[in-house]
C-alpha cells in the first residue's frame, strides 16, 4: 500500500539561509542598504558558497536583495516609488481578500480573529514594544488573507509583507513625530472590523485602501494612492520612471 509513497524531502540548505537571510531583512538585523559579503556569511553559516550563493539569488529573484555590478549584493532600499508599489500591491491583494471574506458566512469568526491582533496591538503599544507592535500588525494582514481561503491571494501576499516588515520601523516613527502614537493604527483596524462584522463590503474596502494611503503618504510625503503619477522606480540606480 505504501509503494508509491516518496520519503519527505528535508528542507535544502539554501532554502534554510534564504529562510534566515529573509528574516534578517524582515526584522531589521540586516537594515536597509547593508552589503552581503559571501565569505563572512559563509563562515557564520558554515556552510560552501554554492548554497549561499543560490540563497541569494533566492532573495534577489523576490526583490530582497539587488545586484549591483563589480559590488556584489545589498538589502534594497525602499525608496518612495518602492513604497508606492508595495501598498498599491497589498492594497489589491487584501481588497480582493477583503472582498472574499466578506461575502463570506464566516464574517463574525475572522473578526475574532482580528479583533486578537489588535488587541496585541494595544497592549504592545501599552509595553512600549514596537517589535510586538509591528507582529500584529502584520499578523492582522496576514488573518485577513488567510480568512479569504485563497492560496494564490497568500502566495502573493507573502513577499509583500515582508516588505511591509521593513517599512514599519520607519512607519511608526513617524506616528510618534506626529504625537499621535499607536491610537490611530488601532482605531483604523478596529474600523475595518466594524465593517466586516456588518457586512458592508463598500466601507470596508474604502477603509482598507485609506489605511494602506495613509502609510504611503506618511512614509512617501507627497505621494498618494489616490491622486497624482506613481513615483518612479529605481534599478540598480537608473530612474524607470
Amino acid at each position: 500500500m505504501l509503494a508509491d509513497i516518496e520519503p519527505v524531502n528535508r528542507e535544502s540548505t539554501a532554502a534554510i539561509i534564504a529562510r534566515q537571510l529573509r528574516d534578517a531583512i524582515m526584522t531589521g538585523s540586516l537594515p536597509p542598504g547593508t552589503q552581503l559579503g559571501e565569505t563572512e556569511l559563509a563562515a557564520r553559516f558554515q556552510v560552501s558558497r554554492g548554497p549561499l550563493r543560490e540563497a541569494m539569488q533566492r532573495l534577489v529573484s523576490e526583490g530582497l536583495l539587488r545586484s549591483e555590478r563589480h559590488r556584489g549584493l545589498f538589502v534594497i532600499d525602499l525608496e518612495p516609488g518602492d513604497v508606492y508599489d508595495i501598498y498599491s500591491a497589498r492594497s489589491a491583494v487584501e481588497r480582493a481578500a477583503a472582498t472574499r471574506v466578506v461575502r463570506s458566512g464566516d464574517r463574525e469568526r475572522v473578526a475574532g480573529i482580528l479583533d486578537e491582533a489588535v488587541e496585541a496591538m494595544a497592549h504592545a503599544d501599552e509595553q512600549d514594544d514596537p517589535t510586538a507592535l509591528t507582529e500584529a500588525d502584520l499578523r492582522f494582514h496576514e488573518a485577513l488573507i488567510e480568512a479569504s481561503g485563497s492560496r494564490r491571494l497568500a502566495r502573493m501576499a507573502r513577499t509583500l509583507l515582508i516588505e511591509t516588515r521593513m517599512c514599519l520601523s520607519a512607519l511608526q516613527n513617524t506616528y510618534s513625530k506626529n504625537y499621535q502614537g499607536v491610537d490611530e493604527r488601532v482605531t483604523e483596524h478596529n474600523k475595518i472590523i466594524e465593517a466586516l462584522r456588518a457586512g458592508d463590503e463598500e466601507s470596508m474596502l474604502a477603509l482598507l485602501e485609506a489605511h494602506m494611503d495613509d502609510a504611503v503618504q506618511r512614509l512617501a510625503p507627497g505621494t498618494s494612492l489616490h491622486s497624482g503619477a506613481a513615483p518612479g522606480l529605481t534599478r540598480d540606480g537608473v530612474d524607470l520612471a
